[in-house]
């Protein structure tokens, strides 16, 4: 994805039912699966969240034919697929 056109932003509902807007920063693939990584993006005249993370990693879930983000299965997968996007960011440092 390029960024010749700024960023790009998705909002998303969590499980209480709060959206939150994050701005995407890349997408892989793993064992067959896609994971999309965001972060959170900064709204303009909110305060940042007391409990605010870093990288945000959805998995790509389709059901009755819809795509949905989901948050992975289980802790090991997450840490799989955040090391694989670590890796990727590190090495689009590396060739710049």
């Amino acid at each position: 994805m390029s960024d010749d056109f700024g960023p790009t932003f998705v909002t998303v509902t969590d499980e209480d039912g709060e959206e939150i807007t994050l701005e995407y920063v890349d997408s892989l693939e793993y064992k067959g699966a896609t994971y999309t990584a965001f972060f959170p993006a900064e709204v303009e005249g909110e305060d940042a969240p007391e409990d605010e993370f870093g990288l945000v990693i959805l998995k790509t879930v389709v059901e009755n034919g819809e795509e949905f983000l989901s948050t992975p299965d289980s802790d090991d997968e997450l840490e799989a697929v955040y090391n694989l996007f670590m890796e990727q960011l590190q090495d689009s440092f590396e060739d710049d």
